[in-house]
């Protein structure tokens, strides 16, 4: 599990993101890259790490569930996640 920090961090990023999306979508396509520079750091996408909802985990993250590989592996084997199942061969 990660740090509430580190967690906290990220939620910030993310709130910031969604704030100023708009604004800079519309300094990019003015091309005024001294504006863009004005606006915070954390503002900016690249700054966006994915990390497991239920975790906090960065690394095995796997996007379409939104959950790292070790908390998707114990939700389908205790069938939480609907039409995953165990393959056997």
């Amino acid at each position: 599990m990660a740090k509430k920090s580190i967690i906290a961090r990220q939620h910030k990023r993310e709130v910031l993101c969604a704030k100023y999306a708009e604004k800079r979508a519309a300094l990019k396509a003015a091309g005024d890259y001294a504006a863009l520079d004005l606006l915070p750091k954390n503002a900016s996408p690249v700054r966006l790490k994915n990390r497991c909802q239920l975790t906090g985990r960065p690394r095995g993250y796997m996007r379409h569930f939104g959950v790292s590989r070790n908390m998707f592996r114990d939700m389908a084997l205790e069938g939480k996640i609907p039409g995953v199942k165990k393959a056997s061969w």
